[in-house]
């Protein structure tokens, strides 16, 4: 019984290293994604830093996509985004400092 108790502690705390549940990776990567809009007066306009976009820029890439897109479904009912500075752009022209994309949008109002 000792020994089955020991193994079963020893599964458990395996099982919690790993990264979260429901945590989805990119490229094979898993990003840190922020998504930051105004209270108030205009909340389909907002801003998303991922990090570490040395792991895989098109992973960041995708990763600010799919934060951009989860806000605005669940904020207005759509999927729709029109980036002011957006996954798609050129790789010149994104805004990268200390390892952090960021882009910017805003979301379609129905």
């Amino acid at each position: 019984m000792r020994i089955f108790t020991a193994l079963m502690i020893i599964g458990l705390t395996l099982t919690a290293c790993g990264p979260d549940d429901d945590a989805i990776s990119f490229d094979g990567q898993f990003f840190n994604a922020r998504l930051k809009s105004e209270r108030g007066a205009d909340r389909a306009q907002f801003s998303v830093t991922v990090r570490p976009v040395s792991a895989s820029l098109e992973g960041a890439r995708e990763a600010a996509r799919y934060e951009a897109t989860v806000y605005c479904v669940n904020s207005f009912g759509r999927s729709d985004v029109d980036w002011v500075v957006g996954p798609d752009d050129e790789s010149e022209t994104l805004t990268i400092e200390n390892d952090t994309l960021l882009l910017q949008g805003r979301c379609r109002e129905i």
